[in-house]
Protein backbone atom coordinates (compact mmCIF):
# COMPACT_ATOMS: atom_id res chain seq x y z
CA UNK A 1 0.00 0.00 0.00
CA UNK A 2 1.41 3.39 -0.91
CA UNK A 3 2.15 6.03 1.68
CA UNK A 4 -0.52 8.29 0.17
CA UNK A 5 -3.14 5.54 0.40
CA UNK A 6 -2.19 4.86 3.98
CA UNK A 7 -2.47 8.55 4.86
CA UNK A 8 -5.84 8.84 3.11
CA UNK A 9 -7.12 5.79 4.98
CA UNK A 10 -6.23 7.28 8.37
CA UNK A 11 -8.85 9.29 10.18
CA UNK A 12 -7.61 12.87 10.12
CA UNK A 13 -7.48 14.97 13.24
CA UNK A 14 -9.74 17.94 13.81
CA UNK A 15 -9.34 20.98 11.64
CA UNK A 16 -7.08 23.44 13.43
CA UNK A 17 -8.08 27.03 14.09
CA UNK A 18 -5.60 28.37 11.53
CA UNK A 19 -6.75 26.00 8.79
CA UNK A 20 -10.35 26.81 9.71
CA UNK A 21 -9.52 30.48 9.20
CA UNK A 22 -7.99 29.70 5.79
CA UNK A 23 -11.11 27.75 4.81
CA UNK A 24 -13.38 30.57 5.96
CA UNK A 25 -11.37 33.22 4.09
CA UNK A 26 -11.27 31.09 0.95
CA UNK A 27 -15.03 30.48 1.12
CA UNK A 28 -15.83 34.18 1.54
CA UNK A 29 -13.35 35.31 -1.10
CA UNK A 30 -14.43 32.59 -3.51
CA UNK A 31 -18.04 33.74 -3.33
CA UNK A 32 -17.00 37.37 -3.96
CA UNK A 33 -14.90 36.22 -6.95
CA UNK A 34 -18.01 34.61 -8.46
CA UNK A 35 -20.57 37.28 -7.53
CA UNK A 36 -18.48 40.40 -8.21
CA UNK A 37 -15.52 39.47 -10.42
CA UNK A 38 -15.01 43.15 -11.26
CA UNK A 39 -13.49 43.60 -7.78
CA UNK A 40 -10.58 41.33 -8.71
CA UNK A 41 -10.21 41.95 -12.45
CA UNK A 42 -7.82 44.92 -12.02
CA UNK A 43 -5.38 42.56 -10.25
CA UNK A 44 -5.01 40.35 -13.33
CA UNK A 45 -1.90 41.36 -15.30
CA UNK A 46 -2.60 42.80 -18.74
CA UNK A 47 -0.45 40.15 -20.38
CA UNK A 48 -2.92 37.43 -19.32
CA UNK A 49 -6.02 37.13 -21.52
CA UNK A 50 -9.52 36.67 -20.14
CA UNK A 51 -9.37 38.52 -16.82
CA UNK A 52 -12.97 37.69 -15.96
CA UNK A 53 -12.52 33.99 -16.69
CA UNK A 54 -9.32 33.88 -14.60
CA UNK A 55 -11.07 35.59 -11.69
CA UNK A 56 -13.97 33.15 -11.90
CA UNK A 57 -11.58 30.18 -12.08
CA UNK A 58 -9.64 31.40 -9.05
CA UNK A 59 -12.92 31.81 -7.17
CA UNK A 60 -13.86 28.22 -7.95
CA UNK A 61 -10.36 27.11 -6.86
CA UNK A 62 -10.78 28.95 -3.55
CA UNK A 63 -14.16 27.34 -2.94
CA UNK A 64 -12.77 23.88 -3.75
CA UNK A 65 -9.84 24.42 -1.41
CA UNK A 66 -12.17 25.64 1.36
CA UNK A 67 -14.40 22.58 1.00
CA UNK A 68 -11.37 20.30 0.79
CA UNK A 69 -9.94 21.67 4.02
CA UNK A 70 -13.23 21.25 5.87
CA UNK A 71 -13.96 17.74 4.62
CA UNK A 72 -11.56 15.45 6.51
CA UNK A 73 -11.07 12.90 3.71
CA UNK A 74 -9.73 15.51 1.28
CA UNK A 75 -7.71 17.57 3.75
CA UNK A 76 -4.47 15.73 2.92
CA UNK A 77 -4.64 17.00 -0.66
CA UNK A 78 -6.45 20.27 0.02
CA UNK A 79 -3.81 21.50 2.47
CA UNK A 80 -0.93 21.64 -0.03
CA UNK A 81 -3.31 22.78 -2.79
CA UNK A 82 -4.47 25.66 -0.58
CA UNK A 83 -0.89 26.60 0.28
CA UNK A 84 0.03 26.53 -3.42
CA UNK A 85 -2.96 28.71 -4.28
CA UNK A 86 -1.94 31.25 -1.64
CA UNK A 87 1.59 31.32 -3.06
CA UNK A 88 0.22 31.68 -6.60
CA UNK A 89 -1.98 34.66 -5.73
CA UNK A 90 0.70 36.44 -3.69
CA UNK A 91 1.97 38.42 -6.73
CA UNK A 92 -1.57 39.70 -7.27
CA UNK A 93 -1.64 40.88 -3.67
CA UNK A 94 1.67 42.69 -4.20
CA UNK A 95 0.25 44.29 -7.35
CA UNK A 96 -2.81 45.40 -5.39
CA UNK A 97 -0.54 47.05 -2.80
CA UNK A 98 1.48 48.82 -5.50
CA UNK A 99 -1.76 50.06 -7.10
CA UNK A 100 -3.03 51.21 -3.69
CA UNK A 101 0.24 53.09 -3.10
CA UNK A 102 -0.04 54.80 -6.47
CA UNK A 103 -3.71 55.56 -5.84
CA UNK A 104 -2.91 56.99 -2.43
CA UNK A 105 -0.17 59.23 -3.85
CA UNK A 106 -2.58 60.43 -6.55
CA UNK A 107 -5.29 61.11 -3.95
CA UNK A 108 -7.55 58.38 -5.33
CA UNK A 109 -7.22 55.78 -2.54
CA UNK A 110 -7.46 56.21 1.22
CA UNK A 111 -4.68 55.63 3.71
CA UNK A 112 -6.85 52.91 5.25
CA UNK A 113 -7.07 51.01 1.96
CA UNK A 114 -3.32 51.26 1.51
CA UNK A 115 -2.70 50.10 5.09
CA UNK A 116 -5.00 47.15 4.58
CA UNK A 117 -3.21 46.01 1.44
CA UNK A 118 0.19 46.40 3.11
CA UNK A 119 -0.91 44.51 6.23
CA UNK A 120 -2.27 41.70 4.10
CA UNK A 121 1.14 40.82 2.64
CA UNK A 122 2.87 39.46 5.79
CA UNK A 123 -0.39 37.80 6.86
CA UNK A 124 -0.08 35.52 3.83
CA UNK A 125 2.79 33.65 5.54
CA UNK A 126 0.79 32.19 8.45
CA UNK A 127 -2.10 31.41 6.08
CA UNK A 128 0.27 29.43 3.85
CA UNK A 129 1.70 27.64 6.89
CA UNK A 130 -1.73 26.75 8.31
CA UNK A 131 -2.94 25.48 4.96
CA UNK A 132 0.19 23.35 4.53
CA UNK A 133 -0.08 21.96 8.05
CA UNK A 134 -3.73 21.03 7.53
CA UNK A 135 -2.62 18.56 4.89
CA UNK A 136 0.02 17.03 7.14
CA UNK A 137 -2.23 16.10 10.09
Amino acid sequence: MSVLRERLAQAPGPLGIGAGLVATLFAASGVVHLVRPSVFEPMVPDLLPGATELVLASGVAELLCAAGLVWPRTRLLAGPASAALLVAIFPANVAMTVDAWQGYRAGEDSAGWLAGTVARLPLQLPLIWWAWRAGRR
